[in-house]
């Protein structure tokens, strides 16, 4: 630890003050509103206006849209599972998490095979995974190895 490293703890400092407690305070008389105007007043206007110019969240175009009905479903690879646990574990959400597999277990949990490109499984370890869902691939290797694929409602 060095002199030039000290920082306060974190949440130990608050860059709220009172205003407008007089001149000793240090932001007495206008309590940082500035001299006169409409934005010195009370009653002034609301965050965004510009004086009656189109806003610029109101010029700027709208892309896309939120579909909420969507769901969060996290993919992890069977290679990655097969490199991280040992032969006869046991995988839920919660040890993928803890692996640093996934960093949130979303709406759910999908378990891909990992067929795709370059990376082509021959899966060897005997595991008993649980998830919200499985692609076929990935359960019939599962099964294959002498393991087991458990489906688990959210």
């Amino acid at each position: 630890m060095e002199l030039s490293n000290l920082r306060p703890a974190a949440g130990s400092k608050h860059n709220d003050f009172r205003r407008g407690r007089g001149q000793a305070s240090g932001n007495g008389k206008t309590a940082g509103y500035g001299n006169k105007g409409q934005k010195a007043r009370s009653g002034r206007p609301r965050a965004g206006f510009e004086g009656g110019q189109m806003p610029l969240y109101r010029r700027l175009p709208k892309r896309g849209f939120t579909n909420y009905n969507h769901k969060d479903i996290v993919a992890v690879s069977l290679s990655v599972i097969a490199d991280k646990f040992d032969d006869g574990a046991s995988v839920d959400a919660q040890k993928l998490m803890d692996a640093g597999i996934i960093d949130h277990f979303g709406d759910g949990i999908k378990i891909l095979s990992g067929d795709k490109g370059k990376d082509k499984l021959n899966l060897t370890k005997k595991l008993t995974i649980e998830a919200n869902a499985f692609s076929a691939a990935a359960k019939s290797k599962i099964e294959a190895a002498g393991g087991e694929a458990k489906v688990i409602e959210k």
